[in-house]
């Protein structure tokens, strides 16, 4: 891989550090650390994926078991509220009670949660699988990067593979479109879960086979108090979040849940404040690089989340797509995010971490801002193509040097609750971004089904978006002192703070 701005003595250093990360494990009898960030990606890509790939399939699911139309809205909401609402929990589990097992339970509750949910004879069948699929995925997401950081220390090489880790759950999102139309079109609705059986269990076999055992040091003990209030507190916030779609901001169906969640995140707080053995020491956001890391991933995610959701309605709604074809105008978006995440770590040696981050949240936001010119008959190439390649070029750039600030600050014993932590913010940010970004559209065309008012709408919703990426920037730059990867970094545990 060609690097930037490297003297011979130091690209020769880091050649013969690349080969000893990929021989360390043999030596040691155990897997190349390759072989194992190629476990953890899949696992990652599986838990992402299904964030979208029921959205086409909706129709079909409706029409086969009789689903009400706010039922419907509830086979991607239990998904969601699950994942979000147990992703500390099952980061902090990771870390007390070990990583591998953490990543093979949830990988196998998702798989079986998947079998049920094709099967499913009844509507509530479905939704219950789709919750316990959540809940697999948020025991099963943390591990997936703190497997991976486990494996590569950090510098150069780690970087690369979380720009893979980025690159593969980024992809995962974005193919989630096409996979379910060609699932959906070429064999029926179930298999959009159904697909997540035989590829579970590859993983399942490649997990036990190769990825070793490790976890943090000290008392076992799990914080149940913390447990509950922030799972309960995280749940309610993300039911009240997805109720803004159908209720509205002002109806207290939305507002009283919105209440109760930040009252039980509260608690939390004041729990974690006071016990021996919290289950997120507070103390870790004294870590500048975790705190600003975590803000910026959280506010990104509310700008850059819900572009895959209007711009598959667009191509759909206005401009007459099919569900494979809008899955297929999307692709070139989708690799733009992978070469954006595999691009970012040669800039970061070079020009800091926080710097590369800022730069691409602000080419998203640009992509953002041209995606709101689209109009109701506009071409493929001009409205869809390039607006879309310069948003998810600017986004994979972003997401892998926010993600190795954020992890790059933690000491091992607090791993899998700062991965848990990414993903949490980034989850959270996504839903209300998400439900932020749909009150603005329907807002803009006023409940009209019309072309040009959805395309309004669908405008009012790009514009917004790029709004918030650039606060995204200013939260970066104002609070970040440090560039460079390793800002802000910790070794000492924070686990009795």
């Amino acid at each position: 891989m060609t690097r930037m701005a490297q003297t011979p003595s130091g690209a020769a250093s880091e050649a013969a550090s690349d080969d000893a990360i990929r021989s360390r494990g043999r030596a040691g009898g155990g897997p190349p650390a390759w072989l194992v960030v190629a476990v953890a990606c899949a696992g990652q890509f599986l838990v992402v994926l299904d964030v979208s790939v029921v959205n086409v399939a909706l129709p079909s699911m409706r029409a086969d078991l009789g689903l009400s139309a706010n039922g419907l809205q509830w086979v991607v909401n239990a998904y969601s509220i699950a994942f979000a609402g147990f992703m500390l929990l099952g980061g902090r589990a990771g870390d007390l009670f070990g990583r591998k097992r953490m990543f093979l339970v949830g990988l196998g509750l998702f798989t079986l949660a998947s079998l049920a949910g094709g099967l499913a004879q009844e509507g509530w069948e479905l939704l219950a699988a789709r919750a316990v699929q959540g809940l697999g995925a948020a025991v099963l997401a943390p591990s997936t990067l703190t497997i991976l950081t486990s494996a590569v220390p950090e510098g150069a090489a780690r970087a690369r593979a979380i720009a893979t880790w980025t690159a593969v759950g980024a992809g995962g999102g974005a193919a989630g479109g096409l996979v379910g139309g060609v699932l959906t079109e070429g064999l029926s609705w179930r298999w959009v879960l159904l697909i997540n059986v035989p590829l579970g269990a590859v993983v399942l076999a490649a997990a036990a086979r190769w990825i070793r055992e490790s976890r943090g040091g000290g008392d076992r003990r799990l914080d149940l108090p913390g447990a509950v209030l922030v799972t309960a507190g995280t749940a309610v916030l993300a039911y009240g979040i997805v109720q803004t779609e159908a209720r509205g901001w002002g109806d207290a169906a939305t507002l009283v849940p919105l209440a109760i969640g930040l009252l039980l995140v509260v608690g939390f707080l004041a729990v974690e404040a006071r016990t021996r053995l919290p289950l997120m020491p507070l103390g870790l956001f004294k870590v500048r690089s975790v705190a600003v890391a975590n803000a910026a991933m959280f506010v990104c995610g509310m700008g850059s989340f819900a572009m895959w959701f209007f711009m598959t309605l667009y191509a759909q709604n206005v401009l007459g797509y099919t569900p494979i074809e809008a899955g297929l105008a999307l692709v070139p978006s989708s690799l733009a995010v992978v070469i954006g995440s595999k691009f970012a770590p040669r800039l970061m040696p070079r020009y800091g971490a926080r710097n590369v981050a800022t730069a691409g949240v602000l080419v998203t936001a640009a992509g953002f801002l041209w995606q709101s010119t689209m109009t109701p008959d506009g071409g493929y190439v001009t409205t869809i193509m390039l607006p879309g390649i310069v948003m998810m070029a600017g986004a994979g750039c972003a997401m892998t040097p926010l993600a190795s600030l954020a992890t790059s600050g933690a000491a091992p014993g607090d791993a899998g609750l700062v991965s848990g932590l990414v993903n949490t913010s980034r989850t959270l940010g996504g839903s209300l971004g998400l439900a932020i970004l749909s009150t603005v559209a329907t807002s803009r065309s006023a409940g009209s089904t019309d072309p040009s008012a959805l395309t309004r709408g669908y405008a009012g919703a790009f514009a917004t978006g790029a709004a918030i990426l650039v606060v995204a920037a200013v939260v970066l730059l104002a609070g970040m002192r440090q560039a460079g990867p390793g800002a802000g970094s910790a070794k000492s545990s924070l686990s009795g703070d």
